[in-house]
């Protein structure tokens, strides 16, 4: 208890439209155990997020979820901090991408609010990009027209590049319908710790509807 095999079929019978995992090095959370089984499940859009270290690009290559999606954190990170900065790592980014492409998975990369990233994230050959919201989130309260201007802007120069549009990290019920509702060309939001915070009160099947009515 809980189990994660399970509260991702009831999630989607309640009308997630994805599950998005983030298995670390430690395992302390989703293990790669889980990864596995949880492929044998999912029916919606399976993503799997993570550092693309040798034993990350293995399994993923093994599991072919419908998305992967690569951060720039360090083994030890508690929580995702920054987005990829594309234009240093090309080398590392771009041959790890060509390989997932090539086995019919879409590739996301974790970026900060950049318009030159994404430019660069297209040079990697990146599908789409993940916007990091962290930045967003922590100035939504006090003038989230300013909060969300970079992201608008990047999310218009990604739409322009042919670039798909992801989001995710501390969004919440609180500043979720003003992103998806400002912010152009948006896809998909990944959302965690809030969710499952708001799961703790209203129930998980509650949550889902909750969330999804701030995306209408």
């Amino acid at each position: 208890m809980p189990d994660v095999v399970k509260a991702a079929i009831d999630l989607e019978n309640f009308g997630a439209e994805g599950i998005t995992i983030h298995p670390r090095p430690d395992e302390r959370h989703i293990t790669r155990a889980d990864v596995y089984a949880l492929k044998k499940v999912v029916k919606t859009e399976f993503n799997i997020e993570g550092y693309p270290s040798d034993d990350f690009i293995k399994m993923v290559l093994e599991v072919k979820p419908e998305q992967v999606t690569l951060v720039p954190d360090a083994p030890d990170a508690i929580t995702s901090n920054a987005g990829w900065d594309c234009i240093t790592h090309k080398e590392l980014l771009s041959p790890i991408i060509k390989q997932f492409k090539d086995a019919g998975i879409r590739v996301s990369v974790f970026l900060d609010a950049m318009e030159e990233q994404v430019d660069a994230a297209l040079a990697c050959g990146a599908n789409r990009i993940e916007l990091y919201t962290e930045d967003y989130a922590k100035d939504y309260s006090t003038n989230k027209e300013k909060a969300i201007a970079s992201y608008i802007t990047t999310a218009k120069r990604a739409a322009e590049l042919g670039i798909g549009v992801n989001a995710g990290h501390d969004l919440s019920l609180e500043n979720l319908r003003y992103f998806a509702t400002e912010v152009p060309h948006l896809l998909e939001v990944s959302i965690g710790h809030a969710f499952i915070s708001d799961a703790l009160y209203y129930g998980l099947n509650n949550v889902v509807q909750m969330y999804k009515h701030q995306l209408i």
